[in-house]
């Protein structure tokens, strides 16, 4: 159960050719509403993919009907053809369903710095719409928007009410702030405005798919789009709605982590005893891209000292004799020096937790990473990714 598992959704995933594996590479996602309420988030880093800009205009709106994604080629830093292109295929989707390019998003994922095959990509979105289907369309579109992930990654949730959430997500390199190089879709039959859509995904994003930090690399095509089609009639209360939507995106995000390109280790970096959340996410995000510590971690090595010395990198409030880390429950470091016996920590399982306590306030966040193996710089070395 994917994006269609909500009411009032329905999508495909097709062959289009853009990959030269020839694997689905073309999916569409339709709202059939009856509201067409929608939010968006985006990457962060200055130089944006074509469509990231044109469904940024889109969501101006607060209102889509239909999202056009495609892998096999990001169309970042393509110039103004690139855009036009964007341009073309929301023009495209729309013609097909019978509405306007103005609620027609679009995201692309893939290789940096070349254009899409136009004459490939315009009649697979026919294709795409032909095929669209209520019920394997979710899995197929999640299927067709993955580069080097090795799975497809969905989840649903159902609500009080009646009223469901799903999602999928792809996106298993450069996994940095910001969304990571990652589609994500969500949906639900729920009844909420833009608005409230909005703080929901916001709010939901900050605390799961943004602290995923595998190597430090920000994309520019990061995209997580929120649609909802009022199909229930139900009206959540926002509190228990942005609650269910969280949950979903910390189950994407931990298939995201795990799948992530070349890692052996899944790590939660935990910062407590913070002086606010911001400091807690700036010493998780300090640790979590540290590659001597990456190392150590994958050479299953309990090296707190890199973690110390990654903390020290850092504005947060703290200081240096009270820092505590712990190493899967083993409180290595106590008081900024030796703690237990590093010999007790067992880092053979493939989830590490490391524990940093800055004793300096009440707030905590957690950071996920990976570790750097030789794998991850094979794939990132040997072809084009």
């Amino acid at each position: 159960m994917s994006v269609t598992a909500p009411h009032g959704f329905r999508a495909s995933g097709v062959v289009a050719g853009l990959k030269d594996s020839g694997a689905r590479d073309l999916a569409l996602v339709v709202n059939y509403g009856p509201s067409r309420a929608a939010a968006g988030v985006f990457t962060s880093n200055r130089v944006k993919a074509a469509p990231v800009l044109w469904t940024e205009q889109v969501l101006k709106g607060g209102r889509v009907h239909a999202v056009v994604l495609n892998s096999g080629g990001a169309n970042a830093c393509t110039g103004a053809a690139g855009f036009q292109d964007t341009h073309a295929t929301a023009e495209k989707a729309a013609e097909l369903l019978g509405e306007s390019a103005g609620e027609i998003a679009v995201c692309s994922t893939g290789l940096i710095g070349e254009r899409l095959p136009m004459d490939r990509l315009l009649p697979g979105v026919g294709a795409a719409v032909a095929a669209l289907s209520p019920n394997v369309g979710g899995l197929d579109a999640a299927d067709a928007i993955r580069t080097t992930d090795t799975v497809a990654k969905i989840a649903h949730r159902q609500g009080a009410g009646g009223y469901r959430i799903g999602g999928m997500a792809k996106g298993a390199g450069m996994l940095a702030p910001s969304l990571a190089t990652m589609l994500c879709v969500l949906t639900t039959d729920a009844d909420l405005p833009a608005e409230t859509l909005d703080r929901a995904l916001r709010a939901a994003t900050g605390a799961t798919l943004d602290r995923l930090d595998a190597d430090g690399c920000l994309s520019t095509n990061d995209t997580v789009l929120l649609l909802a089609s009022g199909s229930t009639g139900v009206v959540p209360d926002e509190a228990e709605f942005t609650a269910l939507l969280t949950d979903l995106c910390q189950d994407l995000t931990r298939q995201l982590l795990v799948d992530a390109e070349g890692a052996s280790k899944a790590i939660a970096i935990e910062v407590v005893g913070a002086a606010d959340v911001a400091d807690a996410v700036t010493v998780g995000r300090a640790v979590a891209r540290n590659n001597l510590l990456k190392c150590a971690i994958h050479g299953e090595d309990p090296n707190w000292g890199r973690v110390l010395s990654a903390v020290g990198t850092t504005d947060a409030v703290f200081e240096p004799d009270q820092l505590n880390v712990a190493i899967n429950g083993i409180w290595v470091c106590r008081n900024g020096s030796f703690g237990d016996d590093r010999d007790k920590v067992d880092l053979r399982p493939r989830d590490v937790t490391i524990t940093v306590d800055l004793s300096a306030g009440p707030h905590s966040a957690t950071v996920w990473t990976t570790d750097l193996t030789a794998d991850y710089v094979h794939e990132n070395s040997a072809y084009s990714t």
